[in-house]
């Protein structure tokens, strides 16, 4: 008769190989694909599509405009808002709702914080700017996917910025920093971090953990993940030079 027995231990998954290369063939250090699509929504004053990995944002922007709560208008500036969202496809994920509603909250929140210091909002008091973010497929990173995705669709809006903001997500796996986690990398029972800076200045913007890390390990992850950003800059900032270039084309010589 056949038996089987479940005594056994499970075998555990092994994040990197000897050879230093992750489930998706990257290397420790290294980010994933990033696709991009700008001025994709009718209807919005900016907006732009991103893609990192397998990760997919739509990010959209409206404003700015006058502000809807007179009563939280701003004299001296522009207030930002954001929305954050997560496309729910599924029963069980639509059960799980209510705690994913605080979760999308606290992450529009950040959203909105991180660009306090980037958007020139001094030149547009008494109004307001609203973010909208909706992740159509998460695989990891959805926090720095977002910010990437807002930024886009915030140059794209016209609206003043003193640069770009850049983020990224890193973690420890194996015992090993590594960049740009996907799903897998993110659920391996480590801390996540995801950090945004002004690339620049080199300036944080966003900062936040998913759990306590020891300081050392710490140190060492901010600056693997302050290279990480700073190579998303240049991804971004060529789609921006395309997007104007495609316009100053459309528009044509003047006479």
């Amino acid at each position: 008769s056949l038996s089987l027995s479940l005594s056994a231990p499970m075998s555990r998954m092994e994040f990197i190989s000897p050879e230093g290369l992750r489930l998706d063939g990257r290397r420790v250090d290294e980010i994933r694909q990033v696709k991009v699509n700008v001025g994709v929504t009718e209807g919005a004053d900016g907006s732009a599509y991103l893609e990192q990995g397998n990760t997919k944002v739509l990010a959209t922007v409206h404003g700015p405009r006058e502000a809807t709560m007179r009563s939280r208008a701003l004299h001296d500036r522009a207030i930002i808002q954001c929305e954050y969202l997560v496309a729910s496809f599924s029963a069980a994920e639509r059960r799980r709702r209510t705690k994913g509603d605080r979760r999308n909250a606290d992450m529009g929140a950040l959203i909105a914080q991180a660009f306090e210091g980037v958007l020139l909002t001094e030149l547009h008091p008494r109004s307001q700017i609203n973010i909208r973010v909706q992740v159509m497929q998460a695989d990891g990173g959805c926090l720095a996917a977002a910010i990437n995705a807002a930024t886009l669709a915030l140059m794209d809006a016209g609206i003043p910025m003193k640069d770009f903001l850049c983020a990224l997500s890193s973690g420890h796996v194996d015992g090993q920093p590594i960049i740009d986690l996907n799903s897998l990398e993110e659920n391996a029972r480590g801390a996540v971090m995801t950090m945004a800076i002004v690339p620049r200045t080199g300036k944080v913007a966003l900062l936040e953990l998913t759990s306590r890390m020891h300081l050392d390990q710490h140190d060492d992850l901010q600056t693997l993940t302050t290279a990480g950003c700073r190579a998303v800059f240049p991804l971004l900032h060529q789609h921006v030079a395309d997007r104007v270039r495609d316009l100053i084309t459309s528009i044509g010589p003047q006479s």
